[in-house]
């Protein structure tokens, strides 16, 4: 566990894009090598590819918000403001809402079970692990600031 007065929020190992990309590749070899359907056809494909286009919009949009408020996207790098604009009015994390709309939108575009199964263990790593470590970091960086947001805030949706 991070220390709560650590410079940075995230120095560990369970870094968000890496927990997501095993996350896929786990997905994508368990398909290979047992392929288990779900959506099949158009059907998967149209809503597959409207996933990864939103989950791409809201990733893009979210790191332009951070960009734009001045603060490091990275969690390796410290955070200079509690950024509450653009998609952050709705979630505390919509760069990890993406990050699963991107997976689920993958899983319904390529017909695989195991990249919804493999999902799973990422968005959990993510609640129990990543997301706590990150918002102790926050609270005791922005302590007012951070526990007015987090009360205005839902942490996914």
């Amino acid at each position: 566990m991070a220390d709560p007065g650590a410079q940075v929020a995230n120095l560990g190992l369970v870094r968000p894009p890496l927990v997501y990309l095993s996350s896929m590749i786990l997905g994508v070899a368990l398909h290979f090598a047992w392929p288990v359907q779900i959506v099949s056809g158009a059907l998967g494909t149209a809503l597959g590819c409207s996933a990864v286009l939103a989950a791409a919009a809201l990733f893009l949009f979210s790191v332009r918000t951070f960009r734009s408020e001045g603060t490091p996207v990275p969690g390796n790098r410290p955070t200079t403001t509690i950024v509450s604009t653009g998609p952050y009015r709705f979630s505390r994390n919509p760069i990890y809402v993406s990050f699963s709309l991107l997976q689920l939108g993958i899983a319904l575009w390529v017909d695989s079970i195991w990249l919804l199964v493999t999902l799973v263990p990422a968005v959990a790593l993510m609640a129990f692990v990543v997301v706590p470590r990150e918002e102790r970091y926050l609270e005791a960086r922005f302590p007012s600031e951070y526990r007015s947001y987090k009360a205005a805030v839902r942490r996914w949706l």
